[in-house]
């Protein structure tokens, strides 16, 4: 039960941040709003540690975290860019349902590795994730926009990809994981800065938002990454991925957008999919 609880917070955290990001990226660079929320994150990350007491020496080994570390760096990076350029192209609709598919890939992956959910948990899996996908508005039936469409697939694999180095690394230390991580990130960012000579212009009242955008983002990574480590690594992962749900409700909220019916269907589906694992979560 706690892991399905701190999955679904990070859920929360996670489609806040990408309802604020996706956002700001309409005024600015998609690459810069990822580059400094990424680094406010990492401050916040760095902070915690010393806070905490919870430093561990990186060690070159697949079975730490620092490895892991590198490759969720690269791949969230490349997937969060990806997801921020799709969102300001205005087609929320088609890039955050193909995203929410991101889940598949580390789901593949721990059946790879031998974890058997119950029967009941794998129909609350693919209840769930049907769920995030509608619940997104998929304009999908529309004419396939191509930009968007393939936007929303380098998100998705770069998300799902970058879950499963995450899982990796909480074995070890979720919080360090999540912290190296940014570390490569940032580390992109920053030589992207100097290649072209700009931070992104933001003006000071923006770097609230970025700093609530990297301080979410980060938070909801570290929660899920400790979810893993709480339970089955799929129920967390698929827990996990319904932050579109968050999205496409703060923008009804706050932006005034219409929801569709396959929208009220979505969360409904969510939420039954919730139930249903939880059942034996």
């Amino acid at each position: 039960m706690m892991a399905s609880i701190l999955a679904l917070l990070s859920s929360v955290l996670w489609g806040t941040s990408d309802f604020l990001g996706g956002n700001l990226s309409k005024r600015f660079k998609s690459l810069a709003v990822t580059g400094v929320s990424q680094s406010l994150g990492l401050l916040f990350g760095v902070v915690l540690i010393v806070i905490s007491g919870s430093w561990i020496p990186p060690t070159l080994s697949w079975n730490g975290y620092f490895i892991p570390a590198i490759g969720a760096g690269i791949a969230g990076f490349l997937g969060l860019t990806a997801f921020y350029t799709g969102l300001a192209t205005g087609r929320m609709g088609v890039v955050s349902p193909i995203s929410s598919l991101s889940a598949i890939i580390p789901l593949v992956y721990s059946f790879i590795h031998g974890e058997r959910p119950h029967a009941i948990q794998y129909l609350g899996m693919v209840v769930a994730l049907g769920g995030a996908f509608c619940a997104s508005g998929p304009e999908l039936v529309k004419k396939l926009p191509i930009k968007p469409l393939l936007l929303g697939l380098c998100a998705a694999m770069g998300f799902g990809t970058a879950l499963t180095f995450m899982a990796q690394g909480s074995k070890t230390s979720s919080l360090m994981t999540m912290t190296s991580m940014r570390v490569i990130s940032v580390s992109i960012c920053v030589f992207i800065a100097i290649r072209f000579r700009t931070v992104g212009g933001f003006h000071f009242l923006d770097l609230r938002i970025l700093a609530i955008i990297g301080s979410a983002d980060f938070f909801a990574n570290y929660l899920l990454g400790v979810a893993t480590t709480k339970g089955l690594v799929s129920v967390a992962m698929v827990l996990g991925s319904l932050f579109p749900i968050v999205t496409s409700i703060l923008a009804f909220r706050f932006l005034h957008e219409r929801l569709h019916k396959v929208q009220y269907l979505g969360i409904f589906l969510a939420v039954a999919g919730v139930a249903l694992i939880s059942l034996n979560g």
